[in-house]
């Protein structure tokens, strides 16, 4: 298995996908994660988007039936261009999608917006570099912190050919 399969097939385990859950991918990319989240929906939904068109397309390609049946849809757009039409979603993830970087107020206030009464937020990501994990695994709680969440809890993953982290969190009780 190729380390990008790897990091979306971990991502989806961690995200423990329930067949009626209703899921927002923040940079979906070619459609993997999308592929292996409505492999375990049943009456749940995905929705996917990613800022290019181009990989837009290709997720639309790999992922013909999920959109035929319903479960996934996908969107040529940016997070903090969306708009979800009222939308609530129980889980939403992101893959190697640096939100908090940029506008990390901007890119929460949007996720606060869509995330539902008992929704959680995970964030995954698989730097370069090993030496660059644990600064951006100790960062990235703070961040979310700072801007009304908690922090349910980090996760490591053995992963080649650099360790992968996932940060779970959701609203806290005053920001809701």
């Amino acid at each position: 298995m190729n380390p990008a399969s790897a990091r979306l097939v971990w991502a989806v385990e961690t995200l423990e996908v329930r067949p009626a859950d209703r899921l927002l991918e923040v940079g979906c990319g070619q459609g993997v994660a999308v592929s292996l989240v409505c492999e375990r929906l049943r009456t749940g939904r995905i929705h996917a988007i990613d800022r290019s068109a181009a990989m837009i397309a290709q997720a639309r390609r790999r992922n013909r039936e999920h959109l035929a049946s319903g479960r996934a849809t996908l969107e040529a757009v940016s997070l903090e261009d969306a708009d979800f039409g009222g939308a609530r979603f129980d889980k939403v993830f992101a893959v190697n999608v640096e939100l908090l970087r940029k506008d990390p107020a901007r890119s929460l206030d949007a996720l606060r917006a869509v995330l539902g009464p008992r929704g959680a937020l995970y964030l995954f990501h698989q730097p370069p570099l090993e030496a660059k994990v644990r600064p951006w695994a100790e960062a990235t709680p703070r961040t979310l912190e700072a801007h009304g969440y908690t922090v349910r809890d980090v996760r490591v993953k053995d992963l080649k050919p650099v360790s992968a982290v996932c940060v779970h969190a959701v609203l806290s009780p005053r920001a809701r």
